[in-house]
C-alpha cells in the first residue's frame, strides 16, 4: 500500500500526529487550595507546585481501604484481570446481548462471516461496530435500547486485501454504515435478553441518514454547502461517543472526533477554525477520495455541520434526527440533562480533548412534565466553566458581549469563544453524571499527558491548577460540583475532587492517587459514568491495560462503583484485554445492566474469527435489582 492511513492510533494520538505542538514546559504556577466553605469540602492534599482538594469522606482511615459486599454496594469486589474474558462478582452472571454484525432484520441473517465480516450491502442491516453510549426507553410497553457505534476498525471490518484503507466507494459505504446509532427492541430471554428481530422499532442511523440542522446556526452561511445551499439539511451523524436522554424521553447522541473524517484532495482551505478543531488535509478513513462531501477542498463548510449533539426519537423510526446547534460545536463526549428550580432545562457537556473545556447550556424556556421538548434546545445560553483555586467556580456566558463574536461564530467555533472568556482548560472532560438524589454533578477528567507541558490547540495556558493538579497526568480524576442554592441554573458553584486515580503500589506521591484509591481498587483513565437509581456512581475506564510500569497491578479496563457519601470505590467488572468499557443503562425493572465492550482484541466474544465489540447484559442470579 502506498497510502497507509493511521487507523491503529487512538483518536487523540491521531490528532496530535497531524498537529504537533512544541513542548513549552514553562509552567511554574503554584496552586493554593482553600479550606472548605459551607462544609462542602473537607481536605486538601498538597504536592509539588499544586494542591488537590477532596471531599470530607475521602480522608478517614477506614472508609478508603475497606472492601466488602455490604450495605449500598450489594456485591463483593473482584480483582483485576488480564485475560480475554468478562468478569463480574460472585452471584452475578453476564451474557452477550448483541455484537457487531448481528442481524437486526431477518434478511440479514448470516450476513456476518468470521472470516470476512459483513458486506457493504448488508452493513446497514446489522448492529454497528464499536459500541459506546447507550440508553434504554419504554415505548408502548416495549423495551427499546439505543446504542452508539463510535468508529470502525478498518483492518478488521474491510477485506484483508485492502490492508486497512478503503480502496473503493463501496468499502467507504461499508465503513459509513457500520457507524452511527442503532435503535432496537429487546426482550427478556432464557439467559438475559435478546434482540427482537424485525421489530418495527428497529432502526439504523448512519453517516448517510438525512437529518435537520436546528437552532441559531441553521441556515447560516457557515453551514451552507453546494449540496445544501439552505444550510438546513445534513447527512449523517458521526463518531458518536457518549449519550444522554432528555426529560421527554428522546435520545441524545454526541459527535466527538468528527474532524478525522475530512481531508482535502486539492488545496486545503485556510482558517483558524480548521486549526483549532484539528481539521487537516488527510482523513482517517480516506472518505475524501471517494465522497466529495468529505473533501474540504470541494466542500469547505461541511465540517462545520458536524460536532453537535443530535436528538433522536426512539419511538418513531420515521422521524428525522435533529442536530441541536445551540448546544455548541466541539468534540462532544456526552450530554447530561437536568432541570433547574424554575423549570428551565440544563445540559452539561464535556469537550474531550486535552486542554479543552466543560460546558453548560441553559434553556430560555421551561419544560412541563408530560410535554415534548419543542424548541427548548434551540433557544438558550451556552456557558463555559471556570474553576477557582478557592474551591468555588462560575459559569461564564458565551455571548456576543462577552466573546466579541457573533452568535453564529460562537456556536460554530465554540472552543474559541470559551478561550475568549477565560474558561478553565481541563484534563479531557469526558462523561458528566448528575446525582438523582442530591443536587450535584460529576465529570470524569480522563487523563492529559500535556498538562503543564503543552498548550491546547488555541494556545491556552495548561499549567497545573487545583482541579487539574498533576503535570503529565496519565491517571485522571473525577471532579464534583454543587450548584449554588441547589439550582443547576445558578451561575456559581462549589467543587472538589471525588477521586484522583493513581497507582499507590508504584508511587508514593501525588501519582499514587487520592486516599480512596488503594491496591485493591486502583484504576486509570475514568471515562464513562452513570448514576443508578440509588445514587451510586458507576465509573468506566478507557486507559492503559498493559499492566506494567506506571500501570502495574491495574490489569484490563474495568467498571467500578463509588459511594458519593463515603468515597468508597469497589471494582465490579473487568473486560477483555484491549477493550474499554463504554456505555451503561438498565432494564426497566432495574434488574439487568447493559454494558458496552469496545475494541476488544483477540477473538472475543466468539472464541474464533474476528474480535467483535458487543453489548453485555449483567444480572444478579437471585433476581434482585442492581440499578
Amino acid at each position: 500500500m502506498t497510502d497507509q492511513y493511521d487507523v491503529d492510533m487512538s483518536w487523540d494520538d491521531f490528532d496530535e500526529a497531524r498537529d504537533p505542538r512544541p513542548n513549552t514546559n514553562q509552567f511554574d504556577k503554584v496552586v493554593e487550595a482553600a479550606i472548605s466553605r459551607r462544609g462542602f469540602l473537607g481536605g486538601a492534599l498538597a504536592f509539588g507546585s499544586g494542591a488537590a482538594v477532596f471531599g470530607s469522606g475521602l480522608f478517614g482511615s477506614t472508609t478508603a481501604a475497606r472492601a466488602g459486599g455490604h450495605g449500598k454496594f450489594g456485591f463483593h469486589p473482584i480483582g483485576i484481570a488480564t485475560d480475554a474474558a468478562v468478569h463480574v462478582p460472585e452471584g452475578y452472571k453476564s451474557n452477550v446481548l448483541v455484537r457487531w454484525g448481528d442481524a437486526l432484520w431477518s434478511d440479514a441473517d448470516g450476513a456476518y462471516s468470521p472470516e470476512t465480516g459483513v458486506s457493504a450491502d448488508m452493513s446497514d442491516k446489522v448492529f454497528g461496530e464499536n459500541t459506546d453510549g447507550m440508553e434504554l426507553f419504554e415505548v408502548n410497553g416495549k423495551e427499546v435500547i439505543t446504542v452508539n457505534s463510535e468508529y470502525v476498525n478498518p483492518k478488521i471490518n474491510l477485506p484483508a486485501a485492502s490492508e486497512g484503507t478503503p480502496q473503493t466507494a463501496d468499502e467507504v459505504r461499508l465503513l459509513k454504515n457500520l457507524q452511527g446509532v442503532t435503535v432496537m427492541e429487546i426482550a427478556k430471554a432464557t439467559d438475559g435478553y435478546s434482540v427482537v428481530k424485525d421489530s418495527p422499532l428497529n432502526r439504523r442511523i448512519t453517516h448517510e441518514t438525512e437529518m435537520a440542522l436546528a437552532g441559531p446556526l441553521a441556515g447560516h452561511a457557515l453551514v451552507q454547502t453546494k449540496a445544501d445551499p439552505t444550510g438546513t439539511t445534513v447527512k449523517g451523524t458521526m463518531n458518536n461517543c457518549g449519550s444522554g436522554r432528555t426529560l421527554w424521553d428522546t435520545y441524545l447522541t454526541c459527535e466527538e472526533n468528527f474532524n478525522g473524517y475530512f481531508g482535502a484532495t486539492g488545496e486545503m482551505p485556510e482558517g483558524e477554525g480548521y486549526i483549532r478543531y484539528g481539521i487537516k488535509g488527510k482523513g482517517r478513513y480516506a472518505y475524501e477520495k471517494f465522497d466529495p462531501r468529505y473533501d474540504i477542498s470541494n466542500e469547505p463548510n461541511e465540517p462545520h455541520r458536524h460536532g453537535f449533539i443530535t436528538e433522536i426519537d426512539p419511538s418513531d423510526p420515521t422521524s428525522t434526527p435533529i442536530k441541536r446547534t445551540a448546544l455548541g460545536r466541539f468534540k462532544h463526549e456526552n450530554a447530561e440533562m437536568v432541570q433547574a428550580k424554575d423549570g428551565r432545562i440544563v445540559v452539561y457537556m464535556g469537550d474531550d480533548e486535552r486542554g479543552e473545556f466543560l460546558y453548560r447550556f441553559v434553556s430560555n424556556g421551561v419544560w412541563a412534565e408530560g410535554t415534548d421538548g419543542g424548541d427548548l434546545l434551540n433557544d438558550g445560553t451556552l456557558y463555559v466553566a471556570k474553576f477557582n483555586e478557592d474551591q468555588t467556580g462560575e459559569w461564564l456566558a458565551l455571548t456576543p458581549e462577552t466573546t466579541g463574536m457573533d452568535m453564529a461564530n460562537i456556536l460554530c467555533f465554540t472552543r474559541m469563544a470559551a478561550s475568549a472568556v477565560g474558561g478553565t482548560t481541563m484534563d479531557r472532560p469526558e462523561w458528566v453524571a448528575s446525582n438523582p438524589i442530591k443536587v450535584e454533578a460529576y465529570c470524569a477528567l480522563t487523563n492529559n499527558k500535556n498538562r503543564g507541558v503543552k498548550p491546547n490547540a488555541g494556545g491556552d495556558d495548561t499549567s497545573v491548577n487545583a482541579v487539574n493538579p498533576r503535570e503529565t497526568n496519565h491517571y485522571g480524576q473525577i471532579v464534583r460540583w454543587t450548584p449554588a442554592d441547589e439550582n443547576h441554573a445558578a451561575d456559581s458553584f462549589g467543587w472538589d475532587l471525588y477521586v484522583m486515580a493513581g497507582n499507590p503500589t508504584v508511587h508514593g506521591d501525588e501519582y499514587g492517587g487520592s486516599a480512596n484509591v488503594n491496591a485493591g481498587n486502583m484504576f486509570n483513565s475514568p471515562d464513562g459514568m452513570a448514576f443508578d437509581s440509588k445514587g451510586m456512581l458507576w465509573i468506566q475506564t478507557d486507559g492503559n491495560y498493559k499492566n506494567e510500569g506506571d500501570f502495574a497491578g491495574m490489569g484490563n479496563n474495568q467498571m467500578l462503583v463509588g459511594d458519593p457519601e463515603s468515597g468508597e470505590i469497589l471494582r465490579f467488572m473487568t473486560v477483555p484485554y484491549g477493550a474499554e468499557v463504554t456505555g451503561l443503562c438498565w432494564s426497566l425493572d432495574k434488574k439487568v445492566a447493559f454494558v458496552g465492550v469496545q475494541h476488544p482484541k483477540g477473538q472475543w466474544p466468539d472464541g474464533a474469527g474476528k474480535p467483535r465489540s458487543s453489548v453485555v447484559a449483567v444480572w444478579r442470579e437471585d433476581g434482585a435489582e442492581i440499578g
